[in-house]
């Protein structure tokens, strides 16, 4: 037996596929016609609708609920439900005797009990197996490998297991024979539990009904109210008997037994090696055991004085397990020897072997049919009673011949949604397979569903909502029911003809003739799967087509067979399985049985599969058998429809039924009758074959009836049958549903027989039965008659479309005629046809003709040049295909004359050719007479190739004696050329020379190509020399002349660099650049680009240093801007104004916008020296200009932040802007003494001068640093636009140091700074008085408690000490001047403190001159509160974050070695920023937080608000 569970499947081949267009669409049963000839070989094919074909999809969701079928996948395989039928059998026989069935394993693997019994069979038996010794044979067979021993493993299992069996099915009484000594290498039994319990089934068996047949009986019971008695124990009970052996007379006297050795009867079958069942077991207390109807025999002693003692009365009593007694006690209980009271009471009790009843305590009674054996008339003998349920050998012989049960598919207990069926078929497949639903490969569920198809021990379960009926619940496709409105779309697809409600009533379709509703044929079913859900092999009801829809979902895989081989296959299932057609001869008329498709096109059978994917057609023809299976969750609806070239199939059909006595769906001859008697509604195709079928019918009807009438029946009525329903007109032999004819009893009223069956009707005489019928023998011939006028109009006109095609050696037609035969196939409406698609296809043939002949003639009368000439060959072949044709062609004969004139020509230059050189003159003669012919003749390009000979050997010298005009491709095309032209001496002598001048011209190509791309750059020389060389050559070389023109620019490049170094000042960085950018690109080796590299490098060097010097981190000024005065800072185009724009579009003012000059202006040192000086003045105008505007409008100025400032407010002491102290980088007041110096009554020392970030743009460098970098300049050889602006700057600082240095030396200013000094001095030593000392260490001690509400404590975790004590000597400050100036030196001091703010340069004048104007002025308490309150805010976020200022603080120190004034202690400032993008990056981060909660400072300056 072939093992497919072991084997990979093998797909079929796939049916064919249709993709109709939309013409073709349009006519459903006209396209199913076309393909007809084609599909139906395969017996299915797929047709895919067009992209645009979307019906929508009608169900409502909402209310459609179903119950599905339950299926068990491996019952469904025939060979697998013969497997198990069989394992089920030969488990109730062991079950009966008392024991479970324990299959053993063999090789690693289970012994398939049902292929051994079938080979043990096969091979002759048992006896001649063992006789013979070919139990290494049937090894073989199994499968198993030779050379291990296992034919005698496989035989000690034979006689353990099956052999009893058989011997009981065959009628033997015997069946227990010796058991067999264990084998070392054989693995532990595993006994057999029916395949109905799940091992990955999604549906678990319910606990109230099971399922299956199978499951009905092998369900576990619940432990509480099962039977002891009935469970298997794995190892026999101590209680067990010890079963003596047979003696030797026993054997001797038992010929049967001696040759069996079968020694054990009854439940203890010992020898067998198979498991008793424990009957020991006791229940629980309070447990009633449910029994089985037993007869028990009770025993009471008579107590009486009256009586004897000992008299025992007996009472039989059927009961049910209700007895007290525990179901351990045996069932059925042996007679004492006692005196009974009846005769009839002792006569029941007597062995049915030996027909005695004596030895009454050694009677058995059967639990089956309550019949007595004596223990010692068993074979063999039984030397005590068993235990607990017994059965005679004559029932265990009939419970083994029984027949399997009808097989069928079971209802499931639920109902289910279209959602709640989806989620859980999709739960799963996802599960089963342990990946997502859609990504699981077809190939991949079609090779596990054959798998588990053909497992025996896996049992898995699915659910399929198969034949949903959908007048019930509803069609998938739209419907003109009434009961929803439709849209004009829904509408379309509504009436549309592939609509399935539609189809199967169209006019060309015979079911339309049927009023009645046919659910499945005529109204469409519907059909919900999931993954493994089968459809079995099957044919459509009276063979009829059938079509299904997948609406969505998951694919659908089919498999088909032709009608051709449908008997085949019926032959096959029968052949491999006939114990399943013994009991169900209709079996593949249920649609409960697969087999695989490799097993049948092993037997020969054509199997064809596909994959129906969401939104195709699947369509089956007449007696095409087909199975499948869905490959996940999906929704599909199918019908069936017949058509004309159906009707013979479906009589047929009906003579299979009768033969098989199945009932009809419908009645043929009434279907028949019926299109007969209204023959004008009939297509003509239509009406012949109901002509033709008609006909017979009649004929028939009249032999039947004349046979009747042999018979003796001469009596008969009218029956209108179409009024009777289907039940009541059946035969009662074969099952047919009549309609003409039917033989009827007066006597047996209820009885009823078609006319093929009139012998099993009844017994009654002839004279007493009587005929029923439909229609007279003379009305039939008259319905026969009207349908052959319809009918021989389509044979006449089919008649004539064959002579028209076949010619028969007549006259051919002409296409008006056969235009005319199909306008008349048009207008009476015949179907698709053979005979109308030749036809067209013949008009199609001869229309192709006269457009191609006359495209032919017209040619050879227009000019040559302006036509498409027809080739010599084609002429012959379009002639033949004119002759071929059915029909006249006009243009035939002149078409032969052109075909007569063309070979004329080809013989003349054939022999004109074959005179050359003589005839070489008479070329261009014959070849004008053969071009005016409109033919292309095979000499004519011939003779052209000598023309063009001449052609091009002059060619060929032109190029090589002129000089190099030509190019490398045009020498290529010449040599290309050579092969059109004719052989000759002379063209090869040229061809070499062509191909030699072109390897030339190619190397030395390949040489200057690798000088343009080599790395290593060659010298001009080199170069040079090489194009020297190579204008030798007689060629065009593109690569030599890009390398002679990269030489010309060298030699420029040089002559530029020459001129540059030569000039009167040193060249600008900007040419230097230039000229270095055009060199790298050169490929040649300049020696002056190394030494301009080095001098951009320097260059590029100062310039990155000079920035690190003065620009700030992310600044967004240039270092020329930095170095440049800022002229428009009060103008509305200043970059204070644009700031914000700029920055956000990334746009800088280049260095020519920075001082207003032209690029060749920058290359002019005066021109920039004096675009210097003006900006100075517009500088220092625009500054003053801003502080007047900005303290004017101090009630409207507005923050950076967006706010009015109101609170901790700060004012720049450049541009007099105000600003809120949290919100810009402010000076630190601790920053004049160190972290352990105290804080001193000198506040015009105090760090209070705040400048805001938009004023200082630079790090502000000292001058000794700036005249370094001014040194590192006088070194480069370039001039660049920043080092003139440095020196610029350079000179105006010392300038305005002169001047500061001249203005501290007055009398007046330099009498007050010594005046300053000395004041000075004395506070310092006051600080140094212990009273001072100690009020100073009681105010640290005692912190001042602020206005914001926060005080210190005394661990010194929030403590401030400097800031306290400063604030400590805030009241100790006299509110009065320290100097007086008079007003002249006061405003010279402002006047030169304003021009040093706008210097980029840090100097030590500017802090001596800030100190005078500090202490002119009266002490500002107020500035001086803010700023310490400014900064004991930012330390409070500071230690709230974790962060040290002191660290912060020290490292900043270290890391600025630039300009530190003492107005701005801060860290470096940041970029300079107009107000509104301080705003926006700066405060938008956290709005809610109150300024008082402080903000902190990053090191470049940024501010990030709490």
């Amino acid at each position: 037996m072939l093992n497919m569970e072991t084997e990979d499947f093998v797909p079929p081949p796939e049916c064919p596929v249709f993709e109709p267009t939309w013409e073709e669409f349009e006519d459903p049963l006209g396209y199913i016609a076309k393909i007809r000839p084609i599909a139906e070989k395969s017996g299915i094919c797929k047709i895919r609708p067009p992209a645009d074909w979307q019906p929508p999809f009608a169900v409502e969701v909402d209310s459609f609920h179903f119950t599905p079928r339950i299926q068990r996948l491996n019952e469904l395989e025939a060979e697998t439900r013969v497997t198990l039928n069989y394992l089920d059998q030969i488990a109730k026989f062991w079950e009966i005797q008392g024991s479970s069935l324990k299959i053993p394993n063999v090789e690693r693997r289970i012994l398939d009990l049902y292929s051994l019994n079938k080979i043990v069979q096969e091979e002759g038996g048992y006896e001649p197996i063992c006789r013979e010794r070919r139990w290494a044979r049937v090894a073989q067979r199994m499968g198993y490998p030779s050379g291990k021993n296992l034919g005698s493993l496989l035989r000690s299992h034979y006689e353990r297991i099956i052999y009893p069996f058989h011997m009981y099915q065959s009628g033997a009484n015997m069946v227990d024979y010796r058991e067999r000594p264990r084998y070392d290498n054989e693995e532990k039994d595993k006994e057999y539990k029916p395949h109905s319990i799940p091992l990955r089934q999604s549906v678990q068996p319910s606990k109230i009904t099971s399922y299956g047949r199978r499951a009905k009986r092998l369900t576990q019971e619940d432990p509480e109210n099962s039977d002891p008695a009935t469970q298997s124990s794995s190892q026999p009970t101590e209680t067990s008997p010890s079963w003596p052996e047979p003696t030797v007379e026993d054997i001797e006297k038992n010929p049967e037994l001696k040759k069996l050795q079968i020694y054990g009867a009854g439940p203890k079958m010992m020898g067998l090696g198979l498991m008793a069942k424990n009957k020991n077991l006791r229940k629980k207390d309070g447990d009633i055991p449910e029994c089985p109807l037993t007869l028990v025999v009770k025993e009471e002693f008579a107590v009486e004085g009256r009586g004897e003692p000992g008299e025992v009365h007996v009472h039989v009593k059927s009961e049910r397990s209700l007895s007290p007694e525990p179901c351990t006690k045996m069932t059925m209980k042996l007679r004492r020897n006692t005196i009974t009271n009846t005769n009839q009471f002792v006569d029941t009790y007597i062995c049915r072997i030996c027909s005695r009843g004596d030895d009454d305590d050694r009677l058995l009674l059967c639990d089956g049919c309550d019949d007595n054996y004596h223990t010692f008339c068993l074979l063999p003998p039984l030397t005590e009673p068993p235990k607990g349920i017994w059965h005679c050998p004559k029932c265990v012989m009939a419970e083994c011949k029984r027949p399997p049960e009808t097989f069928g598919f079971e209802q499931a207990t639920r109902e289910y949604t279209l959602q709640s069926f989806g989620e859980m078929a999709d739960a799963f497949k996802a599960d089963y397979f342990n990946m997502p639903v859609h990504m699981v490969p077809t190939e991949l569920v079609e090779k596990e569903f054959w798998r588990l198809v053909n497992s025996i021990e896996e049992d898995v379960t699915v659910q399929y909502g198969a034949d949903i009926h959908s007048k019930e619940f509803g069609s998938g496709f739209p419907m003109l029911d009434g009961k929803t409105e439709l849209s004009p779309e829904e509408k379309s697809y509504a009436t549309g003809g592939w609509n399935l409600n539609v189809m199967p009533v169209l006019e060309q379709s015979v079911l339309c003739h049927i009023n009645a509703d046919i659910s499945g044929m005529k109204v469409p079913w519907l059909y919900v799967g999931m993954v493994f859900s089968a459809f079995c092999w099957h044919i459509e009801d009276h063979w009829s087509y059938s079509i299904n829809y997948l609406h969505w979902g998951e694919p659908k895989t089919w498999y088909g067979v032709p009608s051709s081989a449908a008997e085949q296959l019926e032959g096959v299932m029968k052949k491999l399985t006939p114990e399943l057609f013994e009991s169900q001869p209709d079996l593949l008329h249920q649609l409960v049985t697969l087999m695989n498709p490799n097993t049948l096109m092993a037997h020969g059978v054509p199997v064809v599969r596909t994959n129906q994917c969401a939104g195709e057609f699947v369509i089956t023809f007449p007696r095409a058998y087909h199975s499948g299976f869905n490959q996940g969750y999906n929704f599909a609806e199918a019908v069936n429809f017949c058509t004309a070239d159906w009707l013979p199939t479906g009589r047929k059909c009906i003579e299979h039924y009768r033969r098989l006595r199945r009932y009809c769906v419908f009645s043929h001859e009434e279907l028949i009758c019926k299109m007969a008697a209204c023959p004008e509604r009939l297509d003509m195709s239509l009406a012949a074959a109901v002509h033709k079928e008609m006909f017979l019918l009649v004929q028939e009807e009249r032999r039947l009836r004349k046979a009747l009438l042999e018979q003796g029946v001469t009596e008969a009525e009218r029956e209108a049958f179409e009024l009777l329903p289907d039940d009541e007109r059946q035969c009662q032999k074969c099952k047919t549903t009549c309609f003409l004819s039917a033989l009827a009893c007066y006597d047996c009223p209820q009885g009823l027989v078609c006319l093929y069956h009139i012998e099993d009707l009844c017994h009654c005489p002839p004279s007493r039965q009587y005929l029923r019928y439909r229609y007279t023998l003379d009305e039939l011939p008259a319905m026969l008659h009207k349908l052959k006028g319809r009918a021989e109009s389509f044979d006449t006109w089919s008649n004539k479309v064959r002579q028209a095609i076949e010619l028969d050696g007549k006259t051919k037609k002409e296409l008006v005629d056969l235009k005319a035969l199909e306008a008349e196939a048009l207008e009476k409406k015949f179907v698709e046809n053979e005979h109308l698609q030749l036809l067209r296809c013949s008009i199609q043939e001869v229309e192709s003709c006269i457009a191609e002949a006359k495209k032919v003639l017209g040619n050879s009368q227009a000019s040559r040049s302006h036509s498409t000439v027809i080739s010599f060959e084609s002429l012959i072949k379009l002639v033949q295909r004119i002759q071929s044709v059915s029909c006249v062609v006009p243009q035939l004969s002149q078409l032969q004359r052109l075909e007569e004139q063309a070979e004329i020509l080809q013989e003349e230059a054939q022999k004109c050719l074959h005179a050359l050189p003589d005839s070489a003159s008479q070329l261009s003669e014959v070849l004008e007479r053969c071009q005016a012919v409109m033919v292309e003749l095979p000499a004519v390009k011939q003779i052209e190739r000598h023309l063009r000979q001449g052609e091009w050997l002059e060619r060929v010298r032109t190029a090589l004696s002129s000089g190099p005009s030509s190019t490398l491709q045009e020498m290529r095309s010449l040599l290309k050329e050579a092969e059109e032209v004719a052989e000759s001496p002379a063209v090869e002598k040229a061809q070499s020379e062509l191909q030699e001048l072109i390897s030339i011209a190619l190397r030395w190509e390949e040489k200057a190509q690798m000088c343009l791309e080599a790395r290593q750059k060659h010298p001009p020389a080199m170069l040079e020399a090489i194009i020297k060389e190579a204008e030798h050559i007689p060629v065009l070389l593109p690569n030599t002349l890009s390398l002679k023109d990269a030489l010309c620019k060298a030699r420029a490049w040089s002559a530029d660099v020459e001129e540059i170094q030569s000039g009167d000042h040193y060249p600008c960085l900007d040419d230097l650049e230039g000229l270095v950018a055009v060199g790298r690109d050169l490929p040649v080796k300049m020696e002056e680009l190394h030494q301009l590299e080095v001098q951009v490098a320097a260059a590029h060097s100062w310039r990155e240093k000079a920035s690190k010097t003065f620009l700030k981190k992310n600044s967004c000024y240039t270092l020329l801007e930095v170095l440049c005065p800022s002229a428009d800072v009060c103008s509305d185009t200043g970059k204070r104004s644009r700031w914000k724009r700029e920055k956000e579009q990334g746009l800088y003012r280049s260095d020519i916008e920075s001082l207003g000059l032209s690029a060749q202006d920058l290359r002019d040192p005066g021109c920039i020296v004096l675009a210097f000086k003006e900006g100075e003045q517009k500088e220092k105008a625009g500054i003053l200009r801003l502080r007047a505007m900005n303290s004017s409008v101090e009630g409207g100025c507005v923050c950076v932040c967006g706010e009015l400032p109101d609170e901790l407010i700060l004012r720049c002491e450049m541009c007099q802007d105000l600003f809120h102290g949290l919100c810009v980088p402010s000076p630190r007041l601790s920053n004049h003494h160190g972290a352990h110096t105290l804080p001193s009554l000198i506040w015009w020392e105090w760090d209070s001068r705040f400048l805001c970030s938009l004023c200082v743009r630079s790090r502000r460098p000292r001058l000794q640093t700036i005249l370094s970098l001014l040194v590192a300049l006088q070194k480069l050889p370039v001039r660049l636009p920043e080092g003139e602006a440095l020196q610029c700057l350079t000179e105006r600082a010392m300038s305005w140091q002169d001047r500061a240095r001249r203005v501290l030396a007055t009398p007046e200013i330099s009498s007050a700074a010594t005046a300053l000094a000395e004041r000075r001095q004395r506070m310092q030593q006051h600080c140094k008085d212990p009273h001072a000392l100690r009020e100073t260490t009681w105010n640290e001690q005692n912190p001042v408690s602020h206005g914001n509400g926060n005080s210190h404590s005394e661990n010194g975790t929030c403590a401030m000490p400097d800031l306290d004590a400063m604030a400590a000597l805030l009241p100790r400050i006299e509110k009065a001047a320290v100097l007086e100036l008079s007003l002249g030196s006061r405003a010279l001091l402002e006047d030169l403190m304003l021009e040093g703010d706008l210097l980029e340069v840090t100097l030590e004048e500017e802090a001596s001159v800030w100190r005078l104007l500090l202490a002119s002025q009266t002490p500002c308490i107020d500035r001086l509160r803010t700023l310490i309150e400014i900064e004991r805010c930012e330390r409070r976020v500071a230690l709230q974050k974790g962060k040290d200022p002191e660290r912060r603080k020290k490292r900043r120190s270290e890391r600025d070695d630039g300009y530190s004034p003492p107005i701005l202690p801060k860290e470096e400032l940041g970029p300079k920023r107009c107000r509104s993008d301080i705003r926006a990056q700066e405060t938008l981060s956290d709005k809610e937080s109150p300024r008082k909660g402080g903000s902190e400072y990053s090191q470049n300056g940024g501010e990030k608000r709490l």
